[in-house]
């Protein structure tokens, strides 16, 4: 085992956490990334109410007698999103790790803190890593430029971002974004950070409740597979190139077309529905990193974390001599 801040902090047996992921991040897979000595999220937004969030992580709880958290992702919706209500529920459950992602946790942060809650925020800039721990926040998670989802519009990767981003802030830090491995877990404990976090990896496992078509897909695809959409927008996403990113992608190669041109093909619940749950692999927008190129299997969660921190042994000794 290796003790980091991250590890002492949040009282977990590896510095591997499984982040947030909408239409992956439910009770069983946490539950298993939790029993395997990982830290998994529920992801919140995935709930109609605090209510059903509640009853998910009562559900969890009921799976695993080890830390999981919340994550919040604090992001601009068509529709209202009940934060609120989230925070509540999260306060109520006794739960006392969140990752929060996407605007600063400023106004959630008070009631945080005052119910022991620590806050792990997820950023892809060096500057607003700063801005976020001067707010409160109690562990940043950088996320570099070959993470699946929101890499930010600054295109650094991990091997620059990290370190500076450890530089820069007197707090425990946290890679993200193309970690997929023991040797990812050992590169960034070298640069600085307590933990990595990895999405795309556990996406590929049993204990995910996603088709097999998008595990076995993971499996196949390599560094190359990912496509950014979102640019002329400056709200960049890395998602899984298929028919429909490739569509999207092509459309916004004109600046002139906004959001409303490409609203119906990039719709998340297009994506959810059509890929995650049914298999279509080409029918919706789909998230993935260029970690997926490290991917070679679809193991259960407690083999995934045995092998990686096999694998870091191994990488250790290697570097070692």
């Amino acid at each position: 085992m290796v003790a980091t801040r991250i590890t002492e902090m949040f009282g977990v047996e590896t510095p591997i956490l499984m982040g947030g992921m909408t239409g992956v991040g439910y009770g069983e897979l946490v539950a298993a990334v939790a029993n395997a000595g990982a830290l998994g999220f529920i992801t919140a937004h995935m709930f109609k109410s605090g209510k059903e969030l509640l009853d998910e992580i009562e559900k969890t709880k009921q799976l695993t007698s080890k830390p999981f958290g919340v994550n919040l992702t604090l992001l601009p919706s068509i529709n209202p999103i009940p934060y609120d209500e989230y925070r509540e529920a999260i306060i109520a459950s006794g739960i006392k790790i969140v990752e929060t992602a996407g605007r600063a946790p400023t106004d959630h942060l008070p009631r945080f803190k005052e119910h022991g809650v620590k806050v792990i925020h997820k950023c892809t800039s060096v500057r607003h890593s700063v801005s976020a721990v001067a707010k409160g926040v109690d562990v940043i998670s950088i996320d570099g430029f070959e993470c699946a989802g929101h890499p930010g519009e600054d295109d650094v990767g991990l091997i620059v971002l990290l370190p500076a981003t450890v530089d820069a802030v007197n707090v425990p830090v946290v890679a993200s974004g193309g970690m997929a491995d023991g040797r990812g877990l050992l590169a960034a404990l070298a640069l600085g950070a307590e933990g990595v976090n990895m999405g795309t990896r556990f996406c590929a496992t049993v204990e995910a409740k996603i088709h097999e078509n998008v595990k076995k897909q993971i499996v196949e695809n390599n560094e190359l597979d990912t496509v950014l959409v979102g640019r002329t927008l400056r709200n960049t996403a890395r998602v899984a190139k298929n028919r429909v990113a490739s569509q999207v992608a092509e459309i916004q190669r004109d600046p002139t077309k906004t959001f409303a041109d490409v609203k119906e093909l990039m719709a998340g619940v297009r994506g959810r529905e059509n890929v995650l749950r049914d298999g279509h692999m080409d029918d919706g927008i789909w998230t993935t990193g260029q970690s997926q190129a490290l991917i070679h299997d679809i193991p259960t969660c407690d083999q995934l974390v045995k092998n990686i921190m096999a694998q870091f042994e191994t990488a250790r000794a290697k570097v070692s001599r």
